[in-house]
C-alpha cells in the first residue's frame, strides 16, 4: 500500500553575514512551517543555490565581498532563479537604498531589526501558503 505523498515545504534561503540574524530568521520561518537553508555570504548562496531550489531567498545587502545588491543581479540574470522572489533585509532605510534595491531586482524591502510579524509579512507576500503572520 502506498502512503500519500506529503507536499512539498515552500523552501527559503536566507543569506546573510551576521549569524544572529540568519538564526532567528531561520527560527521564525521555521515555526511557520517554512525549509530553511542558509549561507553567510553571495558567494556561497550562488554555490549552493542549484542544491536547494529555493521559493524565496531573504538576502541581506551588505555583506563582503559581493553585497546584497550584487548577488540579486546576478540571480536575476539566472533563468532559473531570475522569478525567485527575493526580499533585502539592510539597516538602512533611505529612498535611496530601496530604490537600489528595486533596481537590482529585490521584491521587497525589510529594514533590520525586524519583528517576527513583519518578516512573515514579507515572506507572506509571495509564499501565501504559509498563512496569516499571527499564525490564525
Amino acid at each position: 500500500m502506498q502512503q500519500a505523498r506529503q507536499p512539498a515545504r515552500p523552501r527559503v534561503l536566507i543569506i546573510d553575514d551576521s549569524p544572529t540574524v540568519r538564526h532567528s530568521a531561520a527560527r521564525v520561518l521555521e515555526q511557520a512551517g517554512l525549509a530553511v537553508e542558509m549561507a553567510e555570504n553571495g558567494f556561497e548562496a550562488l554555490a549552493q543555490i542549484g542544491d536547494h531550489c529555493p521559493d524565496l531567498i531573504l538576502l541581506d545587502v551588505v555583506m563582503p565581498r559581493l553585497d546584497g545588491y550584487q548577488t540579486c543581479s546576478l540571480l536575476r540574470r539566472h533563468p532559473a532563479y531570475a522569478d525567485v522572489p527575493v526580499v533585502m533585509l539592510s539597516g538602512c532605510d533611505t529612498v535611496f537604498d530601496r530604490v537600489r534595491g528595486r533596481m537590482a531586482g529585490s521584491d521587497v524591502y525589510l529594514t533590520k531589526p525586524f519583528t517576527p510579524d513583519s518578516l512573515l509579512d514579507a515572506v507572506q507576500r509571495h509564499l501565501p501558503a504559509i498563512g496569516s503572520p499571527s499564525g490564525s
